[in-house]
């Protein structure tokens, strides 16, 4: 809820008025009704609002006594809303884009001069999502972005957390990268696919160039069905990773070798943590960076987990031996010897 004190220390003043003084129905005068204040914090600092509200006074008018407030009070925050939009999109930014906790999004907004409870973040994170999912669901929008493309590419693909559970159906555009239809559905037949792919045809105003999908028999069937003419591809990242199988095991392997030689993280720094010199200092770290490479994975087959590993463990023994050639010692074993 907005704040509604009287007196805010610091916040800048700002006042609001209705862009016109007439009536949007019946075009009679709306009169200045009342005046409500409330108080906003944004990333630029705090602000108090004093908002002007007109109300139409003909009995007769739909909008008769109904409040008519300033169009740009939308543009700081949402109704009731104690923080900014602006707020808002850097905590999606936080949270989808840098992957970051609550707890984590609550520092760095704290670190920023905001009093914010981590609840509120919580809060304003769900908004974020319900605005999001507004934005996405507006056809208008939609309609238009596909008009200017000329035609699409669909993508169809189902997405299931567990075995049991219901499976996410969903279909995009691959050129405009927008979600046309997201939808559970507890089973996968043929003809439940056939309804999706009909809706979307249906609420489609351009042309399908092309279909893209993986191999599932029920999906080709539906695709059939409902794009008999259209050209129907399977995904490319599912030729790759086939053709890659045998290099995938390979690698996957590799990983499995390495790992056991690097194992014994914890007992090193299990005892130093009673030493705060640096050397202990500069050891922990290098414990902190075998660590991140243990689970650091990439995303096979474009980008393989044994060939990553070794990369950054190789990195991490280079740095070792320089330390240790600086100091005078002998050299460490290599990272590609029998026994590394």
């Amino acid at each position: 809820m907005a704040r509604s004190r009287r007196s805010i220390q610091g916040f800048s003043e700002i006042f609001l008025t209705p862009l016109t003084s007439l009536c949007s129905v019946c075009g009679t005068t709306a009169h200045v009704a009342y005046h409500t204040h409330r108080a906003v914090t944004t990333l630029d600092g705090g602000y108090r609002l004093h908002v002007t509200v007109r109300r139409c006074q003909t009995r007769t008018c739909p909008r008769y006594h109904q409040p008519y407030r300033p169009e740009m009070e939308g543009r700081w925050a949402l109704p009731h809303g104690e923080f900014g939009l602006d707020v808002i999109a850097l905590i999606g930014t936080l949270r989808f884009c840098d992957h970051r906790s609550v707890p984590e999004i609550h520092q760095a907004l704290l670190a920023r001069g905001m009093r914010i409870a981590e609840r509120t973040v919580l809060n304003l994170l769900q908004r974020y999502e319900e605005l999001v999912a507004v934005r996405l669901a507006d056809a208008k929008r939609l309609t238009s972005l596909l008009e200017q493309q000329g035609s699409v590419i669909l993508a169809i693909d189902g997405l299931q957390p567990d075995v049991g559970h219901e499976v996410l159906w969903i279909i995009r555009d691959c050129w405009s990268e927008e979600i046309l239809l997201a939808r559970p559905l507890l089973s996968s037949t043929g003809g439940d696919l056939v309804v999706l792919l009909r809706e979307v045809q249906s609420q489609l105003t351009v042309p399908v160039r092309a279909i893209i999908s993986d191999g599932q028999e029920t999906i080709r069937e539906a695709v059939t069905f409902v794009f008999p003419d259209v050209p129907h591809q399977l995904c490319q990242f599912h030729y790759l990773r086939d053709a890659a199988q045998q290099i995938f095991e390979a690698d996957r392997h590799a990983k499995t070798v390495l790992k056991k030689h690097v194992r014994g993280i914890r007992p090193i720094e299990r005892a130093l943590e009673a030493c705060t010199d640096g050397e202990a200092e500069a050891i922990r770290d290098y414990c902190l960076a075998v660590r991140s490479a243990l689970t650091d994975d990439g995303r096979p087959p474009l980008c393989a987990d044994g060939l990553r590993l070794h990369d950054r463990l190789q990195q991490i023994h280079d740095s070792i031996q320089r330390v240790e050639e600086k100091r005078g010692i002998s050299h460490l074993p290599s990272m590609n010897s029998s026994d590394s």
